[in-house]
């Protein structure tokens, strides 16, 4: 994932970043997006729910649907993260799971942030 607009964030701060992107896929398949390696490696730039999950069904959702990456400065070095317009922030990958044999949930999810009422 790369930043649409340029971005200066300043230690203990935090950010916003609507990625432009919607991602469709298969029932039963999630998302799992990371900070870039080397920016968590060099300033403890971290998403702010740790690993970020999107469902399967966050595309066909009543929002528009596309991905938010919420993201903290978290140095204790006193580092400022510069990010240029274009430059990859995050990555993601795709990963298909199973549920138990025994799941009777019935709810209706509508996607989004903390949209799972019932598991």
């Amino acid at each position: 994932f790369y930043t649409p607009v340029s971005i200066v964030l300043h230690p203990g701060k935090t950010v916003k970043i609507p990625t432009g992107i919607r991602v469709e896929m298969e029932e039963n398949w999630v998302l799992k997006c990371y900070p870039r390696s080397g920016l968590g490696f060099k300033y403890r730039l971290q998403l702010n729910n740790t690993v970020g999950i999107i469902d399967s069904d966050y595309f066909y959702s009543d929002n528009e649907g596309h991905i938010f990456a919420k993201i903290t400065n978290d140095t204790n070095e006193g580092k400022v993260v510069e990010l240029q317009a274009g430059t990859g922030f995050m990555q993601g990958i795709f990963v298909e799971y199973g549920i138990t044999l025994d799941d009777e949930v019935t709810a209706v999810r509508n996607g989004g942030f903390g949209s799972t009422t019932n598991q």
